[in-house]
């Protein structure tokens, strides 16, 4: 019972607009629906099972406390994990459960305009993204999961699932990361300007040249476009269908680590832009975060690539 705050409704009912998809739940918050209600059950349950944990933990490293016949450290390591593990499965907790989260925007919904409009920053981030992180966590429950960039490498060989929704989530974490609101984004970096004129002549053919790689006639239906450094350090243009990425073996177009990439799915862009693509990637130009790619870029060379962790 909620007093002075109505009953709790399930998440599916249906809400002007359309059918509302469960968001994300903030710590504080009241929960909404038995959707909001259930995570935050979930999140007490793993607060006290880490709470026990830690006090177990406090206890078993006291340099006074000696399991009988275990007299070393790595023994009480052995006891800790498997006291800690105990402790999460009687919470309820599953070690692999929700391995990805919803990124957050690192910036409010309107902070793209006018190249990007709220409307679509809201359904773009609230509704496809979440739909991604929610059918990756699903195709991972109960199996090893590994770190999001890790998992990019055999998406492909692994499955729609992997390939698809694991592509998704990264993709669309790289995508929010690389932007910035207008006029923050600042510059290409002289070492990254530098290779840019040296492989594609100035920054203004590299964006027209991008730009072809992203048009309909080039990328039919939905994709992404791509400018990676390859096994030789070179920058390329690129292009991938649906949500596969340079970093996946086997995809299509030039592997490589990504730097910057473009989403021409029409999501992206079709409430502002309608069927304008080539409008909406010049206009995206002034939303990259070219600080950011910058420093991609120097971490590429080093053979990193961007861990779009959030």
């Amino acid at each position: 019972v909620r007093t002075g705050l109505g009953p709790l409704k399930p998440f599916w009912l249906k809400e002007p607009g359309g059918l509302k998809a469960p968001r994300p739940v903030r710590t504080g918050e009241t929960p909404r629906n038995f959707h909001e209600l259930g995570v935050m059950a979930r999140r007490a349950r793993g607060l006290v099972a880490l709470g026990a944990a830690a006090f177990v933990a406090s206890r078993c490293l006291d340099v006074s406390f000696v399991a009988p016949g275990a007299g070393n450290a790595a023994s009480r390591r052995d006891m800790l994990a498997g006291g800690v593990g105990a402790l999460l499965g009687v919470a309820g907790v599953s070690e692999q459960a929700d391995a990805y989260d919803l990124m957050p925007l690192p910036y409010a919904y309107d902070a793209l305009e006018p190249s990007i409009d709220k409307a679509t920053m809201e359904f773009h981030h609230d509704k496809h993204h979440n739909t991604y992180v929610t059918n990756i966590n699903k195709a991972l429950e109960g199996k090893t999961q590994p770190s999001l960039l890790e998992l990019q490498k055999t998406a492909i060989q692994s499955g729609p699932a992997y390939r698809n929704s694991g592509g998704g989530t990264y993709n669309h974490n790289f995508f929010w990361q690389e932007m910035a609101p207008t006029g923050t984004g600042g510059a290409a970096s002289s070492k990254l300007a530098d290779a840019i004129n040296g492989a594609f002549g100035s920054m203004e053919d590299f964006k027209a040249k991008f730009e072809a790689a992203g048009a309909p006639g080039a990328r039919f239906g939905s994709g992404w476009v791509w400018l990676v450094v390859d096994k030789d350090n070179k920058l390329v243009i690129t292009s991938t269908p649906n949500q596969d990425n340079p970093l996946m073996d086997g995809v299509e177009g030039t592997p490589g680590i990504p730097v910057l990439g473009c989403d021409v799915w029409e999501h992206a862009y079709y409430l502002k832009y309608q069927f304008r693509r080539p409008d909406y990637m010049k206009a995206w130009w002034d939303v990259v975060s070219w600080n950011q790619v910058s420093s991609w870029y120097e971490d590429a060379l080093a053979g990193k690539a961007p861990a779009a962790d959030g």
